[in-house]
């Protein structure tokens, strides 16, 4: 989910993708700052939530990982 509100300026994951703890999955926009979005999870991604371009809440949801 997201950390805080903010756009997603890049995506850096696809579907099906394997990712352990702490890899980078997009990269976000918020306060005028880039900011990397990491996960804290290990699994495959099963679905992307947002696209390039998004604008997104706090905690609205934008992956799902599957272990």
């Amino acid at each position: 989910s997201s950390p805080l509100p903010g756009t997603i300026k890049k995506i850096n994951i696809t579907v099906g993708a394997t990712v352990k703890a702490g890899d980078s999955l997009m990269i976000m926009e918020a306060m005028k700052m880039e900011n990397s979005i990491a996960t804290d999870y290990a699994g495959t991604v099963k679905r992307l939530l947002v696209k390039e371009g998004t604008t997104v809440a706090a905690d609205a949801p934008m992956i799902e990982i599957e272990a």
